[in-house]
């Protein structure tokens, strides 16, 4: 939207302030992404003064220092019409708003300036595409290097990601440019979008970064760099993917600091936590980890381990890839290409006399085959495997050709989870639910004991309490900041172990036993954390298979 089309939305634009909702901004929001940034020019935002600075569900948030200024509310109303939104306006003050607009001299500045260098200096492509410094009348590269606008372009970009608690860096081709998406929180937002012959500049940037080679487009590559933000080093996971287009580059931002450290911080509490707790004391014994790609196992599995992490302990990781460096274990980077996978990994391990051993993923048979070996030699082994359920674990592992009666003496442990978005703190409100959609809710923790509803902190003797986040300026107008894990915790017990050998692991019968023992499913400690304030109805049904709302519609 250009200043013109603002004036023009002057004249046209009758609807004045009707229909727009004022609040006061009473935090600067400290990371904005520049596709918002810029739906209002910043011509525009310092004529009017006012910013947009959130957009979620359908409304625009927008920052004014005059509410009553008639042409900023007009042309409001036209940014209202062209991106099809509803407006929420916030007062700032004038300090305040001088604040927000250093946002427009971050990202959309460092845009701008690439796209005018990329057209002043052709040049500068080709010494990114060629992976060659060429220079400049005494310039050392590095100085180079660190003055071209599109090195600013992707310092800024990673920074907003960093600032933003994002846990991966999207950098994609489009059919007319180039898309950049945050992932926050397991979702994916898009950050900025720039023009289609940035993107190649960019992406070779990142590729020297991760010391790729930027003349190889037909093939993945995997690298890694480090960088330090505000004091501290946080490490970059780089893949390059060809794709139609181009080439797609997924950074994982691997913070120390944001790595859990306990498991109240997981989110394992009640039976599972003591479940799991007296089993990592076991000596040995096989201890399994199971869900999908992106539901906290590795997080879990490292935290478990840090636990154990220490002088009296040999603990050693096949992991592939190596996300964190724990201080104190040995941890080795597999590698398929060269033969050194995980099953030939695990039978080095085994001659390097570990106490505890962590193998990333049992991807087949022989690899099975091993672990369960190692876990009956007086070994703690921890593993994770891609299945639905925990006691779906059971069956999977017999189906790879593991015999049952070896399965039932190396078992100890079987646990599932999901990652769900936490409510944000500073704009959790309790709310109203229907009476079916809460007579579903109480019909999954109808069997409960209440040891266990005590041992989760919930208290059901006044009525059940549900909660959601309104939206404000520290979760960007979403509710939800942060994430916990939902769990569903399986001791390998005589009866379970029973059905392993003389039912070969039927999954029917080793979910009666499960039930029977009083062990959470995933649903009902989601429906616990939610009862908790943790969590929301939407966020708990998004990952399980439960849907509440949808049983409520059908029996009305």
């Amino acid at each position: 939207m250009a200043e013109d089309e603002v004036k023009k939305s002057d004249e046209t634009a009758s609807q004045g302030k009707s229909g727009i909702k004022q609040n006061i901004l009473r935090e600067i929001p400290k990371n904005i992404a520049g596709d918002i940034v810029n739906i209002i020019p910043k011509e525009v935002a310092q004529k009017y003064e006012m910013m947009a600075f959130g957009k979620a569900e359908g409304v625009l948030s927008v920052a004014m220092v005059d509410s009553e200024n008639m042409q900023a509310l007009n042309a409001l109303n036209f940014v209202a019409e062209k991106e099809k939104v509803k407006i929420e306006t916030y007062a700032v003050s004038r300090k305040n708003f001088s604040e927000l607009l250093l946002h427009y001299n971050e990202t959309s500045e460092a845009l701008k300036d690439a796209i005018d260098s990329f057209k002043d200096e052709k040049e500068e492509v080709a010494v990114f595409e060629k992976n060659e410094i060429i220079a400049e009348k005494g310039k050392k590269e590095a100085e180079i290097l660190k003055d071209a606008p599109v090195t600013k372009l992707v310092e800024v970009l990673i920074s907003h990601a960093v600032e933003g608690k994002a846990s991966d860096i999207h950098i994609e081709p489009m059919e007319k440019d180039y898309r950049v998406r945050f992932r926050v929180d397991g979702v994916l937002h898009v950050s900025l979008i720039f023009p289609l012959e940035i993107g190649p500049v960019v992406i070779s940037r990142i590729k020297i970064l991760a010391n790729l080679k930027i003349d190889e487009k037909r093939k993945p590559q995997d690298g890694r760099f480090r960088l330090k933000f505000n004091k501290k080093d946080i490490d970059f996971r780089v893949s390059s993917l060809p794709v139609v287009g181009g080439e797609k580059i997924v950074m994982r931002i691997l913070d120390k600091e944001n790595e859990t450290g306990s498991t109240n911080a997981l989110g394992l509490l009640g039976k599972a936590k003591e479940d799991i707790s007296l089993a990592i004391k076991e000596t040995y014994g096989m201890i399994l980890l199971t869900g999908p790609t992106g539901s906290g196992k590795s997080t879990t599995l490292y935290t478990l381990l840090k636990i154990l992490n220490s002088e009296d302990r040999n603990i050693i990781t096949l992991e592939d890839p190596v996300e964190y460096y724990i201080e104190g274990m040995n941890q080795s980077q597999i590698r398929p290409e060269i033969g050194y996978t995980f099953a030939s990994g695990l039978r080095t391990v085994l001659r390097q006399d570990p106490n505890v051993i962590m193998v990333g993923e049992i991807r087949d048979g022989e690899t099975a085959e091993l672990a369960v070996h190692a876990a009956l030699t007086g070994h703690l082994m921890f593993s994770t495997l891609h299945t639905n359920t925990a006691v779906g674990a059971i069956p999977r592992l017999i189906d790879m050709g593991i015999e049952p009666f070896l399965l039932s003496s190396s078992l100890r442990m079987v646990v599932a989870q999901r990652l769900v978005r936490r409510i944000c703190e500073k704009c959790k409100e309790k709310i109203k639910i229907s009476d079916v959609i809460r007579e579903r809710i109480m019909e999954r923790i109808k069997n409960i004991s209440e040891k266990e509803l005590k041992s989760y902190g919930v208290d059901l003797s006044g009525g059940a309490e549900f909660y959601h986040g309104a939206g404000c300026d520290t979760c960007n107008g979403t509710g939800l900041k942060g994430r916990v894990a939902i769990y569903e915790a399986v001791p390998v017990t005589d009866a379970i172990k029973n059905i392993i050998i003389e039912n070969r692991g039927s999954e029917e019968l080793l979910k009666k036993e499960r039930d029977h023992m009083g062990v959470l499913t995933i649903e009902q400690d989601g429906v616990l954390k939610m009862l908790k304030g943790l969590t929301t109805i939407e966020e708990v049904e998004r990952v399980t298979e439960y849907n509440f709302t949808t049983l409520a519609e059908e029996n009305d």
